[in-house]
């Protein structure tokens, strides 16, 4: 059922049920923990990601809500009720897992039938989903072949095309595009997002691709050892970093530690202790966070460069140039802005003149284009 709540500015609104929610959730292994009580909630109809580097803990949570790994401390609950010893096959979810897991010796028709047919369906239901199923995916004409005469792609399909005629609540992906090479993982992330869409369940994807997570979800978790560090849109995940890992492994960064100087009531003054002057926007510090450290986190597409002194105030510093990476729509340059500061800055293609190493170049970004992260 629908929710009615009040925004931040007391207005009624609904929002949609949660499907999926765990509460402190813990998983142990030989007495370590894996999962670090996280708490997370996923929406109906949301496409959620859990994203972070291997080890930190997202497979472990996606078996979890599986059942193939149980909550050992913490609650976890599908649709409102508790998963607590309820086992893998009695949960309204399906797993679509990079392997595929499809079976070898069943063609197209029968992989996808045959969770249906230990339902004990009617002959007819099962058809109709079947042929449905198939269309939707775009697998027509593919029913009669066996895995091994079908594409990494096309198996990627059947796959999801054995979850989803379940129906289920939820379907969950474990690094699905993971075994795709990259023009065809490029491909699937559109039908992907287009299924999710056209389908309108709730998806739960786990990866380590952050261009895969931040193309395809409504929402992501960052994982890092066992921990939450973040949950946001796309866009709140990239351009409002919480933590100096967030900030370094979705996407890329210039990472400048200092200490904070001055604040205001609009920007922080931020000096580095190679004495470089750093002006970033307020955002959410307080007066009293003066001479704490932090670092202060710069995209390299926000940082613009020049062969010759801007009329630019603040955040402009004169520079060396290292190296650059030519890569065809954009170049990548290596500026070393003091003897133990390095940045790196992404450039589009568009002049077509690339200096000489050694040359004396000048970076610049707004105060805007910069975030402080506490320590």
């Amino acid at each position: 059922m629908w929710q009615a709540v009040r925004d931040n500015q007391g207005n009624m609104t609904t929002t949609k049920p949660i499907d999926v929610e765990l509460q402190g959730a813990f998983k142990f292994f030989n007495q370590e923990p894996a999962v670090h009580g996280i708490d997370l909630d996923v929406k109906q109809g949301e496409f959620f990601s859990i994203l972070g580097p291997s080890g930190c803990g997202k497979t472990t949570t996606l078996r979890m809500i599986a059942g193939f790994e149980t909550v050992d401390a913490g609650k976890l609950f599908i649709r409102g009720e508790s998963m607590t010893n309820v086992p893998p096959y009695k949960r309204p979810v399906n797993t679509v897992f990079q392997s595929y897991a499809l079976f070898n010796h069943l063609n197209v028709w029968d992989n996808i039938a045959f969770g249906l047919r230990l339902k004990k369906l009617p002959l007819s239901e099962i058809q109709s989903r079947v042929k449905d199923v198939l269309a939707q995916v775009k697998m027509e004409g593919f029913q009669s072949r066996f895995p091994a005469q079908l594409s990494g792609g096309q198996q990627q399909r059947v796959a999801l095309a054995r979850a989803i005629v379940n129906r289920p609540a939820v379907i969950l992906l474990d690094e699905p595009l993971g075994a795709l090479d990259l023009k065809l993982r490029k491909e699937m992330q559109l039908e992907l997002s287009n299924l999710h869409k056209d389908l309108g369940l709730t998806f739960i994807m786990v990866t380590h691709d952050q261009e895969e997570a931040l193309s395809l979800s409504n929402r992501i978790a960052v994982m890092n050892k066992g921990k939450v560090e973040q949950i946001g849109t796309p866009s709140e995940i990239y351009e409002q970093p919480r933590t100096a890992f967030i900030a370094d492994f979705i996407g890329d960064t210039n990472l400048l530690e200092g200490q904070i100087v001055d604040i205001d009531a609009n920007n922080l003054q931020v000096l580095t202790k190679q004495q470089l002057k750093i002006i970033v926007s307020r955002r959410e510090f307080s007066p009293n966070e003066k001479l704490h450290t932090v670092k202060v986190s710069v995209r390299p597409e926000k940082i613009q460069l020049s062969l010759y002194k801007p009329n630019v105030q603040t955040n402009c510093f004169e520079g060396r140039l290292v190296n650059f990476m030519y890569l065809g729509t954009r170049v990548n340059y290596v500026i070393d802005l003091a003897p133990t500061i390095r940045i790196t800055v992404m450039q589009p293609n568009i002049a077509g003149i690339i200096p000489n190493p050694n040359t004396t170049v000048y970076a610049w970004w707004s105060e805007a284009d910069c975030i402080a992260i506490r320590e």
